[in-house]
């Protein structure tokens, strides 16, 4: 699993739990450790003859702590293999497209941008009637408006591109 500290993101595999013994690997390098929980959130933790005490606080959702030891205090995400494969597909689909087709033949209804328009993330750059509704076409990514391909009126195919983005704008 992937656990977040501050601005920092570890790897962390759970090998083996035997009681309160516990071995575990983190970023690759494997640890040995005793681990006592108390039920108000206070953790003792022993490794290689030292201790360490620390609060845990739990979010409402169990996924975020605040730990805080005699020292300093740190916020901690745990994104389990689940979650951080969502959220890498979701990036994967977030990323803006060089151009903007229908995934349906339709009619254009408005374009309410022209070539060379710098737009940012959000901003509809087409709006198109099919099967009786109107859908807008946004862009998630600041661009540019590189070519339109298509008018006000005209009928479209499935997949057809529409307009044409330079994201490097």
């Amino acid at each position: 699993m992937e656990i977040h500290i501050g601005n920092r993101v570890a790897e962390v595999e759970l090998v083996s739990k035997d009681g309160n013994k516990v071995n575990l690997v983190l970023d690759g390098k494997e640890y040995d450790v005793d681990v006592v929980m108390a039920e108000n959130g206070a953790c003792s933790i022993l490794h290689d003859g030292k201790s360490y005490n620390a609060k845990l606080i739990r979010s409402e959702n169990g996924k975020k702590y605040q730990v805080n030891t005699h020292f300093s205090s740190f916020n901690i995400d745990i994104v389990d293999t689940q979650a951080k494969y969502l959220r890498m597909r979701k990036k994967e689909e977030e990323r803006q497209d060089d151009k903007v087709s229908s995934p349906m033949p339709g009619k254009v209804v408005k374009i309410p941008v022209q070539v060379g328009d710098a737009v940012a993330a959000g901003d509809t750059v087409i709006v198109i009637e099919a099967m009786k509704m109107q859908s807008n076409y946004k862009v998630n990514s600041d661009c540019r408006i590189k070519d339109i391909l298509v008018g006000e009126g005209d009928s479209i195919n499935s997949d057809q591109p529409l307009i044409l983005l330079d994201l490097n704008a």
